[in-house]
């Protein structure tokens, strides 16, 4: 989809290499520029999946000539990602300004935690930091539980790299279209609050309020995860009706007259502490083989390898690569082949190549 497109990915962590790797997936030409004579990162492995599908070169940014190269590159490219802390490619003498001057299309893409200019965009911050005060984390967790949500799903990923992933698309096609450029201000704390529009829309009519687990998603017997017999767990969220009656017609409780009160807020904790008794009683499978192929909106809570082994894999979302597993790109596209996997690079394997298509460019 994106063949022809061109990303400058200066090496960073987390929210950017993803949105690179995703741009990436999509097919766009994505140049790592790797510090040279850098080292991985501590806790990461020397082929990232994250940099799947990317080129790689090493430059010293802090060196003159690599600093040349770094803006010949910068002048072949359709968008750039970056995600230091406000200030740092200014510094570099690389910012937008300077970069732009070079490329007057280009679009440049800013991941950061808090933002570009706001009260704490130059404090550190974490996945877990930013959504607390975007309100995101609020609902996160059962009632009377510590508010806690998958590691960096919601904030790095969620409310950071898509929303980069999309603004550098949405601006790339403003700039083939009027030959100017801009600037992708992606703040994880704008992102994550962004998500919860579809949650405000239910504030509206009463639905969500601020006290949790009075809430039509976060209260409720028949939304939440329960644990079972083998100590696995099971997720239950069957909000409409018809499929709220599904769920009771296979628990054995379709006669039972408290159950009929689905919405009735004041009896919510008495029937989770009745389906709590009820899903201990059982293994996981036990729950995941009653209800399966049913509308009772009730799934297996698995991990990524089960999910791997899980017929639902027929679309082979889960792949192991490179002695990797991974997920596949997302979505998907009528009349593409089928996705294989690509390598991930060494630092600076591709270094050669590039200089040398620079090189051609500029005779």
């Amino acid at each position: 989809m994106l063949n022809g497109i061109r990303i400058v990915e200066v090496e960073g962590l987390g929210p950017g290499p993803f949105a690179a790797m995703l741009l990436a997936d999509l097919g766009a030409d994505v140049i790592c520029v790797h510090r040279k004579g850098g080292t991985v990162t501590p806790g990461m492995p020397e082929h990232s999946i994250l940099d799947r599908g990317k080129r790689s070169i090493e430059l010293d940014l802090k060196n003159s000539a690599d600093i040349e190269t770094f803006k010949s590159l910068v002048a072949t490219a359709d968008g750039l990602i970056e995600g230091f802390r406000p200030g740092v490619m200014e510094k570099l003498g690389l910012g937008p300004d300077i970069c732009q001057t070079a490329n007057p299309a280009l679009v440049f893409g800013r991941m950061t935690g808090w933002g570009q200019d706001s009260a704490l965009s130059h404090t550190a911050g974490h996945d877990l930091n930013y959504i607390s005060l975007s309100g995101a984390l609020w609902y996160g967790s059962a009632p009377g539980d510590v508010p806690l949500t998958p590691a960096t799903l919601v904030g790095d990923i969620g409310g950071g790299a898509m929303y980069l992933a999309v603004g550098m698309l949405a601006a790339i096609l403003k700039a083939k279209a009027t030959g100017k450029g801009c600037v992708v201000d992606a703040a994880i704390y704008d992102g994550s609050a962004h998500m919860m529009n579809l949650l405000l829309t239910m504030r509206q009519t009463g639905n969500f309020g601020v006290t949790r687990g009075q809430n039509l998603l976060d209260g409720p017997h028949w939304s939440r995860t329960y644990r079972c017999g083998d100590g696995g767990f099971i997720s239950v969220q069957c909000l409409e009706p018809k499929f709220y009656a599904e769920f009771l017609h296979l628990m054995g409780l379709a006669n039972d007259a408290d159950f009929q009160l689905q919405f009735d807020r004041d009896i919510w904790p008495t029937l989770c502490d009745r389906l709590t008794g009820m899903f201990a009683s059982q293994p996981r499978d036990h729950w995941a083989a009653l209800f399966d192929g049913s509308d009772a909106c009730v799934a297996p809570v698995l991990n990524p390898e089960e999910a791997k082994a899980h017929p639902m894999n027929s679309r082979a979302t889960w792949v192991e690569a490179q002695g990797a597993l991974q997920a596949a790109p997302a979505p998907r596209f009528s009349g593409q082949p089928d996705w294989v996997a690509p390598a991930s690079p060494t630092r600076g394997q591709h270094t050669e190549k590039i200089m040398s298509e620079l090189a051609q460019k500029t005779n």
